[in-house]
């Protein structure tokens, strides 16, 4: 038996909100989707699908599972990340091998922002 990691799921209230940060940060275009959900990337593509799920109840508490974005520049992520809706949330961890800064979208999903030197 294969197994195969093939996509991520966000629960979040405002679908369309939450999956237009995610498609303009990673270049992700929309396809097709099942009704109210919205999926970015399609089964079978190189990089996994993220799928936005609608939910009633907001994020409670830290996400035990996130996304690290790598950057080429930490600053220049940090500021594409506001523009787009997204928070800095002010903790960063600075490593021989790069910089880490914890980030959230827009319902304030984790995420970090990562820069290897």
């Amino acid at each position: 038996m294969t197994n195969r990691w093939v996509g991520v799921t966000v629960d979040c209230v405002d679908v369309e909100r939450v999956a237009d940060f995610w498609g303009a940060l990673l270049d992700r275009p929309r396809a097709e989707s099942r009704p109210g959900w919205i999926y970015l990337g399609r089964p079978g593509d190189p990089r996994p699908r993220l799928v936005f799920q609608p939910v009633t109840e907001p994020k409670i508490g830290k996400v035990r599972l996130h996304l690290d974005i790598a950057v080429d520049d930490i600053d220049e992520g940090i500021a594409q990340v506001i523009a787009l809706g997204g928070h800095l949330t002010g903790e960063r961890h600075d490593y021989t091998e790069g910089v880490v800064v914890i980030m959230t979208d827009p319902e304030a999903n984790e995420f970090c922002l990562v820069q290897y030197y």
